[in-house]
């Protein structure tokens, strides 16, 4: 079964500052910043919601479809994306902006400062090119515009393609109206914990109104793995899969939405797919960014059965 995947497509500057930013703040001129880090690296790593899913995808061998809007700087992120399995064809590539970018600086204390420049995501377009569900039987919807994400899932509906909602850093954006237009008829949302509360503080809606318009609700949780509910059957639990190092947390969640959407496609309890989910994040957690992890199928296989003891069929690589 063909995935596609829909959402932002981002690049990463990360910085550090070896100082720290409270030394820099004077009270008496606070009404008028003008603050300068000389920062002592750049990372530059490749994210996005869309592109992490994806990568995840093509790790595992499905060959996922990648739609969304990447900039004229596209030419090295697509080479990534294609040597890992991704699908890129379809992503509308613009010609004058470029692609969204973060510019991340974390100084000596963790604090951070960020700035997020959308670029050629204004160009995103729904539901997507002409001819881009020939063949696609799953779709992932990623974060975006409430109206774009709106216009997806009303596309997803009219041709009775099950889909997966995440709506990351949307719900205050989505309200209830935005949620309704989105969410119902949806086969799975997944949101971690805290987006979780503030979709419910945005809506009104309590767990069961949710759950009336979704198929099933997955909770991510880190460490404590992940929860999954339904409208008239018992909660599910699973635990996360070990990690045999410390984490570095970018990427986890796009690799759990990539291993859990494999395991729908092959047709496998929400249970088993979201173990799946889970190992594919352990990796993702393991890695220096979110689109550097690496594993041969029979090592995915092994880790698979090593961290729950029973092994899943699956059709991976």
């Amino acid at each position: 079964m063909r995935i596609a995947v829909t959402g932002p497509i981002v690049i990463d500057d990360l910085m550090t500052f070896p100082g720290r930013f409270t030394h820099q703040l004077l009270p008496a001129q606070l009404k008028h910043l003008s603050l300068s880090f000389l920062v002592d690296d750049l990372e530059v790593r490749y994210g996005g919601v869309a592109a992490n899913v994806a990568y995840g995808l093509g790790r595992l061998g499905r060959r996922p479809l990648l739609l969304g809007a990447a900039g004229r700087d596209f030419g090295d992120y697509r080479a990534r994306l294609e040597e890992a399995g991704v699908d890129t064809s379809l992503v509308h590539v613009s010609a004058e902006r470029p692609t969204a970018r973060t510019f991340d600086t974390t100084d000596a204390d963790r604090n951070r400062i960020t700035s997020f420049h959308p670029g050629a995501l204004a160009e995103d377009t729904a539901p997507g090119p002409e001819g881009w569900s020939e063949g696609v039987g799953l779709v992932f919807l990623g974060p975006a515009p409430a109206p774009l994400m709106a216009a997806r899932a009303e596309e997803c509906r009219r041709l009775g393609l099950p889909f997966l909602v995440d709506a990351a850093g949307r719900a205050e954006e989505l309200g209830a109206e935005g949620a309704e237009a989105v969410l119902t008829g949806a086969d799975c949302l997944v949101t971690n914990r805290h987006e979780r509360s503030l979709l419910l503080d945005h809506t009104g809606w309590t767990s069961e109104d949710v759950l009336r318009r979704v198929g099933t609700w997955i909770t991510t949780l880190g460490p404590e793995g992940v929860w999954i509910d339904y409208a008239d059957e018992s909660s599910v639990a699973v635990p996360a899969a070990p990690i045999s190092r410390l984490p570095d947390t970018a990427g986890a969640g796009g690799a759990f939405r990539a291993g859990y959407l494999a395991g729908r496609a092959d047709g496998l309890p929400d249970e088993e797919a979201a173990r799946m989910g889970c190992v594919l994040a352990a990796y993702a957690l393991e890695s220096a960014g979110s689109q550097d992890y690496l594993f041969t199928a029979g090592a995915f296989r092994e880790r698979l059965t090593e961290a729950y003891l029973t092994p899943t069929e699956s059709h991976i690589g």
